[in-house]
């Protein structure tokens, strides 16, 4: 699995389990939800991901080390 298709798996988990968290445990949890997108939304503009720094650390490839 790649760098880039590891973060999509992980932001989604992180969206599905807070949602769910903030409408079975507390409303709060939402905010987890918002911090989530907000981080997808200024990668995109950015290129800074900490999550996927953290994978190249721990050895991961990405799609640019395939090309």
């Amino acid at each position: 699995m790649t760098i880039e298709k590891a973060i999509l798996v992980l932001a989604g988990s992180v969206v599905m389990i807070s949602a769910l968290l903030s409408k079975y445990h507390d409303p709060l949890w939402i905010w987890l939800t918002i911090f989530v997108g907000f981080n997808l939304l200024q990668s995109a503009f950015t290129g800074f991901c900490p999550p996927a720094i953290l994978m190249k650390k721990m050895g991961m490839k990405s799609d640019k080390d395939s090309a």
